[in-house]
């Protein structure tokens, strides 16, 4: 109590009295607002380029994925189906890794490098559904988007649960995978063509219809949930969300030149 009264008083001597606080007073807000920071911001020159050595090995441009074409996804081969849990780390796996941080093209050959395929009960080694080889799923993918072939991954319960790792959603776009199903369907065979149809329609909380062609020729139908809103929609057309800033920038500086002066 003495050093709390020494503390409140700022004064060695204290006589013990009884006394009380008042309420500190103040304003909440600054009563001319914050600082815009305006002055303070210095807007980039729009003259400078960015340069990355070609051969560097941990830096490396990332270029724009293509828009969407408008058509439906259809017969996409199943790079493959993950059984069990399939958290960031098994999409992506850290540690060493991450000395490539900046190089997409290099970090995704850990892509999926610790998830076990359902077809073998193994890690590291899928099916090529064009050559019958087995390789990692990095290197299948690597020769699916070689060839021209859309692919998706199926996946189990807890799908990129984890820490947050945007290289778990970068890496499939970059080779060629169009989509992630996810929570196992036990239609869902390695064989399978998926199609995904009527994305002209694709709307929020609207689900999708999967088409399944299985290897006897046989088809099945099931409907995906999907969480997309409006404007992760508009993403999805574009390719990436830069993509879609990209485009609304051009148009912007367009309509902006073509107004009267």
């Amino acid at each position: 109590m003495k050093v709390s009264g020494f503390g409140t008083l700022k004064k060695l001597r204290f006589f013990g009295s009884k006394f009380k606080l008042q309420p500190p007073s103040g304003h909440s807000l600054p009563p001319k607002g914050y600082d815009s920071g305006v002055n303070y911001y210095q807007a980039p020159s729009g003259h400078g380029n960015v340069v990355v050595n070609e051969n560097s090995e941990r830096l490396q441009l990332l270029k724009p994925f293509n828009p969407w074409d408008g058509k439906d996804l259809e017969n996409m081969l199943i790079l493959i189906k993950v059984k069990g849990k399939c958290i960031t780390d098994h999409i992506s796996a850290a540690g060493l890794w991450l000395k490539f941080h900046g190089h997409l093209d290099n970090i995704l050959n850990n892509l999926f490098l610790t998830a076990v395929s359902a077809e073998n009960d193994k890690m590291k080694k899928v099916r090529n559904h064009l050559t019958g080889k087995y390789d990692t799923v990095s290197q299948m993918a690597r020769h699916y988007k070689s060839e021209g072939v859309a692919w998706v991954a199926v996946g189990d319960e807890n799908y990129g649960e984890g820490s947050s790792r945007e290289h778990a959603a970068l890496e499939p776009r970059h080779l060629g995978g169009r989509a992630i199903i996810v929570k196992s369907f036990l239609g869902f065979t390695p064989d399978d063509k998926i199609s995904i149809v009527g994305l002209n329609d694709f709307a929020p909380g609207k689900p999708l219809k999967c088409i399944l062609k299985h290897a006897d020729g046989k088809k099945e139908e099931i409907w995906l949930s999907h969480s997309f809103n409006e404007a992760q929609i508009e993403w999805f057309k574009a390719d990436s969300a830069l993509n879609h800033m990209k485009a609304m920038k051009k148009n912007i500086s367009k309509t902006n030149n073509d107004c009267p002066k």
